[in-house]
């Protein structure tokens, strides 16, 4: 059962939730709400709703919380203001930003204002829960908006790729396949992970589809005589090389 959207979350509710990943649900459509809150709690997590930004300001001080999914037009406080207040205190709890405003600049602004994904309404269950899971997938990490990995870097806010300077023009999925090579570096990464958090797969399928990718990636990323970045990683997959 789930606290209505105007009361904090009981005693019995909270100690249920311990042993699920939790996730603070922060909308004023009170509809909308009730069918993400259900289906949440169906899949397995710990959902708990405030309709207001200051609600959910009082909610993030009274319990710990594993993912926000966050509204930007909240009344009260809005989900930018509020945003920038948690990530002010450090509150570093990964945010899906939800939100009508689909405009670059809407996008932009609710990223650089803390939050990790932003979802335009209005959206599919499935892409929400997909891009719910991803970002729990996600390791722990500081707010960073630019990656280095050696001479190569990332700039999450302009979506730019840079190699000692040199500018490198890449597709969308391929900015996607990098981002999560970089943040996880010297780590092996399987295909099946590249499938799964990459591509969104809910199963791997019998293509060459993420060595292709690679390959591409590997042709822009490493000029000649530069050390090449991604190695392949015989009967599991790929690794990232990043120099200390």
């Amino acid at each position: 059962m789930h606290p209505t959207p105007s009361a904090p979350a009981t005693s019995v509710e909270l100690r249920r939730a311990t042993q699920r990943r939790r996730i603070l649900l922060i909308e004023d459509d009170s509809a909308l709400a009730r069918n993400v809150a259900s289906e949440l709690d169906h899949r397995g997590y710990a959902a708990s709703h405030v309709p207001d930004g200051p609600s959910a300001f009082e909610a993030m001080h009274a319990a710990q919380y594993d993912l926000l999914i966050m509204d930007r037009m909240l009344p009260g406080l809005d989900g930018i203001a509020l945003l920038k207040r948690l990530r002010a205190e450090n509150i570093m709890v990964p945010v899906l930003v939800l939100s009508a405003l689909g405009a670059v600049d809407d996008r932009v602004s609710g990223l650089k204002a803390g939050g990790d994904d932003y979802l335009i309404k209005p959206f599919a269950l499935d892409e929400l829960f997909a891009r719910v899971e991803a970002l729990l997938r996600r390791p722990r990490e500081t707010r960073e908006t630019v990656l280095q990995a050696g001479d190569l870097s990332l700039d999450l806010i302009d979506r730019t790729v840079t190699r000692s300077g040199r500018p490198i023009d890449l597709l969308p999925r391929e900015f996607k396949l990098l981002e999560y090579l970089v943040r996880r570096p010297n780590q092996v990464i399987t295909r099946a992970m590249l499938f799964e958090d990459v591509w969104n797969y809910t199963f791997v399928p019998h293509t060459n589809l993420v060595d292709v990718h690679i390959g591409k990636l590997r042709r822009k990323i490493d000029a000649p005589g530069e050390t090449p970045l991604i190695e392949s990683v015989v009967g599991s997959g790929f690794i990232l090389r990043a120099p200390d």
